[in-house]
């Protein structure tokens, strides 16, 4: 069955709108330098469905994506260690989630997110996929 994933972007980095614009073909999403966080990147699969999280003043859920590419070594690693995947935009969530919607939830308490805040790529069960989707219809 396929995997869900939350994605964490500094927006001043790198933004939603940015991924959007890339279009269908998507853009690598590389940088990624904790050895947890890259290996859930390797266990992403072609067309599972990410949440993109804008970090820093914004903090929250913003849209929806999906992996076209699978892990791949990142250019930018000389090390040769970490990997990147490719990811596309799917839809902006009509009312994007806070971090503080997400913490009054009860139903995320164990949300991933939350009890590794430092993860930059984080996985996201089923019911908590679910949980967040409701949250951005309210």
């Amino acid at each position: 069955s396929m995997a869900h994933w939350l994605l964490k972007t500094e927006p001043d980095e790198f933004s939603w709108h940015q991924l959007r614009a890339a279009g269908s073909c998507g853009e690598t999403w590389d940088g990624i330098r904790n050895h947890q966080a890259a290996g859930f990147l390797r266990q992403m699969r072609k067309g599972e469905q990410v949440f993109i999280y804008h970090t820093g003043k914004e903090r929250r859920v913003v849209g929806i994506g999906e992996l076209v590419r699978e892990a791949f070594p990142d250019a930018e690693d000389s090390t040769g260690r970490f990997v990147a995947v490719t990811v596309r935009a799917v839809e902006a969530l009509t009312k994007p989630v806070s971090l503080a919607d997400i913490k009054a939830e009860p139903a995320l308490a164990a949300l991933m997110l939350l009890r590794q805040g430092r993860l930059s790529v984080v996985p996201v069960t089923v019911e908590e996929w679910g949980a967040i989707l409701r949250l951005a219809r309210e």
